[in-house]
């Protein structure tokens, strides 16, 4: 197993706080004594890893997330001198975990290593897409959805009424809002502002409403942008920014879902039935 540390700086929403992934892997590596200003939470993918934390040894294993606080010391290490370990690491500010919580104080997880399987396969996807993508709206839309879920199901914080009083109207709102700006979205935690609301409030209005989160929406509107782009003639690279996709890719992999084809084979299909 190769040491490998990749790190990925990502942010909520554009012009909004960043927030560090970690997608880690190692044989050997030992670390030292330290503390982060953020919450660490780490999904084990592989290997088995010791954590000393609070006077504890914590042994994760593949599919289990493990919860550290902000300031508190912890280390990481092998299990056993003949193997490694491989997780995905996030580290997000506390508020992130406090939004759909009641009191907004700091999150105490009394088990931090947790076995929630629905939860820690949502956390290692939404981490390996946004690695490889880390769009700005994308991020906003699905991170503190699911840190709202790791503390209202894992933590000592009570959970909010999820009410939302005018759902429908908020959740056609902020839709307009983001098929205006499809280049440009506005951040999640801007539109909320203008609308009175908490993030959290919105998304929990806008999933209620359309069914999907803003960044799925608004990816499923750009593909039928792109459509009409290819049907005119232009290439998959051409236009991907031209409806706000970060590059061919990222057009590629919603093209697909939404689709199931390729804009490359879409472009040719149609482009060949007017022959």
């Amino acid at each position: 197993m190769a040491e490998q540390a990749l790190w990925t700086r990502a942010r909520l929403g554009r012009c909004g706080p960043p927030l560090d992934l970690l997608t880690a892997r190692f044989d050997r590596h030992v670390y030292a004594s330290h503390t982060h200003e953020q919450f660490s939470i780490g999904i084990c993918v592989g290997g088995s890893e010791v954590i000393d934390y609070r006077g504890d040894h914590l042994r994760p294993g593949p599919g289990s997330i493990v919860v550290l606080a902000p300031g508190e010391m912890h280390t990481g290490r092998p299990a056993a001198s003949d193997g490694g370990y491989a997780y995905r690491a996030l580290y997000p500010d506390p508020s992130l975990l406090t939004e759909g919580t009641v009191g907004g104080g700091l999150p105490y997880f009394r088990e931090p290593l947790l076995d929630d399987p629905e939860l820690a396969t949502a956390l290692r996807r939404a981490h390996t897409e946004l690695s490889a993508c880390p769009d700005p709206l994308e991020m906003e839309s699905r991170l503190p959805w699911l840190l709202t879920a790791l503390a209202r199901r894992h933590s000592t914080a009570r959970a909010t009424n999820d009410t939302v009083p005018g759902a429908a109207h908020i959740a056609y709102a902020v839709r307009d809002r983001l098929a205006d700006d499809l280049l440009e979205p506005p951040s999640l935690a801007e539109l909320a502002t203008a609308l009175g609301l908490s993030r959290y409030q919105l998304l929990r209005a806008f999933r209620t409403t359309m069914g999907i989160p803003p960044y799925a929406w608004l990816a499923q509107y750009r593909v039928h942008r792109a459509r009409g782009l290819l049907e005119s003639g232009l290439k998959p690279a051409e236009v991907a920014g031209l409806v706000g996709f970060a590059d061919q890719a990222h057009l590629t992999r919603w093209f697909r879902r939404v689709l199931g084809v390729t804009p490359a084979a879409y472009r040719n299909s149609v482009q060949d039935g007017r022959r």
